[in-house]
């Protein structure tokens, strides 16, 4: 039988698309958490699709895109703007940090 190592620990940096490595991290952390908050209104309210188009004008296949992650057509602005639409306020808070030197 052969010995097994133990899985190397890797901490991460608290957001998956830097950890991964993708070009605009931050912006995609940032639409992930928008849209987290979307989802959250929708299923606490117990908003359809339609439901929600209706209350804020967007496209029920919009809603749709947005609870399958498929964020690729939205911008910020239109996520918080759909989060408004909802009736909820958004709070930002923006830290700016230096990017750690490459080793």
């Amino acid at each position: 039988m052969k010995s097994q190592e133990a899985p190397e620990v890797v901490r991460g940096s608290g957001n998956v698309f830097r950890d991964l490595h993708h070009a605009n991290a931050d912006v995609l952390q940032f639409k992930a958490i928008l849209a987290a908050e979307i989802i959250k209104v929708l299923d606490q309210e117990g908003l359809s699709l339609r439901a929600a188009h209706a209350r804020t004008g967007y496209a029920a296949a919009d809603f749709s895109r947005i609870r399958n992650a498929d964020l690729g057509r939205f911008t910020v602005d239109r996520l918080m703007t759909i989060l408004n639409g909802l009736g909820t306020r958004i709070e930002v808070k923006i830290r700016v940090r230096q990017q750690p030197e490459a080793a």
